[in-house]
């Protein structure tokens, strides 16, 4: 490769949450080819429509330059190849590669000489050199750092947020050797405006990529395990968290379910890779611990708040409201209100799932649960698990109402406090 930006031709492989807005940036400039296993998700692109909403229709058609495919021998036309494949947990808890070492294996098969692969996965300290490239180079023949190279530059996607857009976010870079690094460097300065960081190595941008979500995973794990004291001495955590929040230097967070595909599952990447090394990292490990079990706290705290107001729990329907693991976004992966719902369930509650955000058709085919999208019959008592905006303003307005009158928030997000 030159090094020149105006010799790059780019194959983003991944249209999901991360790969979709990065490929779109880069169509505007360079000539670049999305790629994706899905045909569906191909043929809505090209429809100009993306069903995870984190690019609009106006800005697809302004990446004149980028067009869609599932056809792997059309990137070998590509020069630059950045893999945005997801990199989930299996049953245990453990890191599942496999997205990322069949991405590494499709590279393997198409990549030539002096070509770039660039990883925005996020992963372990280590994955991408140890894990990834040897992969690429049984497959193509070719030797890493001779033949091809290497970069990382992790991604800081946030589903739903329209003000922190992947251009408005510094974004971390890294490449194999100083001349790539540099290249990977230009590269995404380009069509990053608030700047780019880089990092001394892949592996230290690796590192640092999977800290921000344990970071987050440990101080809300803190926010949780407060929740529950303040439960205890009947004190709203709000109220609390508000007091305290007057202090400059006070991380405001508020209790919550922790899921999606990141907090809830990059820490145990690191776990993983720390427990290899001989050491366990014993505050990341109870952290994750806590917030798992918070499924489970909120339902029966749910239902000793139910009895403590006189309101007969057996053969209650309730209406649990959202089912996305965050408000204003339509991503259910990994969601907790699916163990909250079973956990009510198991408790014996009737219980309907209403969200106005997530597609009922995948939450069918992902999690085999029936969500409805209209509210059609009367419920005795409300859950609201994830406070969407349009759920939280019906709420507020009286729109949605409930026999008993009563709505557990725990996330206190209603202009009204229950009683």
């Amino acid at each position: 490769m030159s090094g020149l930006l105006q010799d790059v031709k780019i194959a983003v492989i991944g249209l999901g949450y991360v790969g979709l807005p990065l490929a779109v940036e880069f169509g505007k400039k360079y000539s670049t080819i999305g790629f994706d296993i899905n045909q569906a998700r191909v043929d809505e692109l090209m429809a100009g429509n993306d069903s995870t909403l984190e690019v609009d229709s106006q800005a697809l058609k302004q990446a004149k330059l980028l067009s869609y495919t599932t056809d792997v021998a059309t990137l070998s036309s590509a020069n630059v190849y950045i893999v945005t494949v997801p990199t989930p947990i299996d049953k245990h808890n453990q890191p599942d590669l496999s997205p990322l070492i069949g991405a590494s294996k499709l590279l393997g098969g198409v990549i030539g000489k002096d070509d770039v692969v660039i990883f925005e996965s996020t992963v372990y300290p280590g994955a991408t050199e140890e894990d990834c490239i040897p992969v690429i180079e049984t497959v193509s023949g070719l030797v890493y750092n001779k033949d091809f190279f290497a970069g990382y530059s992790p991604e800081r996607i946030n589903p739903g947020d329209k003000v922190n857009t992947l251009t408005k976010i510094k974004k971390v870079t890294s490449g194999s050797t100083p001349k790539i690094a540099d290249f990977v460097d230009e590269l995404y300065g380009s069509i990053i405006s608030a700047g780019t960081h880089k990092a001394t190595s892949i592996k230290v941008a690796e590192a640092s990529k999977v800290i921000e979500n344990v970071q987050r995973d440990v101080n809300i794990a803190l926010i949780n395990e407060l929740h529950q004291i303040f439960d205890r001495l009947n004190i709203n955590t709000k109220d609390v968290i508000d007091a305290a929040g007057t202090k400059w230097n006070f991380m405001k967070l508020m209790p919550g379910l922790v899921g999606g595909h990141c907090i809830g599952v990059d820490p145990y990447y690191l776990l993983h890779k720390s427990q290899t090394t001989g050491y366990v990292p014993d505050l990341m490990r109870q952290a994750r611990e806590i917030n798992n079990t918070m499924p489970s706290f909120v339902a029966n705290n749910f239902l000793r708040t139910l009895l403590s107001k006189k309101i007969n729990p057996v053969e209650c329907n309730v209406l649990l409201m959202g089912f996305t693991f965050k408000e204003n976004c339509p991503d259910i992966r990994n969601t907790k209100v699916l163990e909250l719902y079973n956990e009510l369930l198991m408790l014996g509650f009737n219980v309907d799932i209403y969200d106005n955000w997530a597609d009922t058709e995948e939450a069918y085919e992902e999690y085999g649960i029936k969500l409805i999208n209209s509210i059609e019959k009367d419920y005795d008592v409300g859950l609201l698990a994830v406070p969407h905006s349009q759920i939280v303003g019906d709420l507020n307005s009286k729109t949605i109402n409930f026999n008993h009158g009563f709505v557990y928030d725990f996330k206190n997000a209603l202009e009204n406090k229950p009683s």
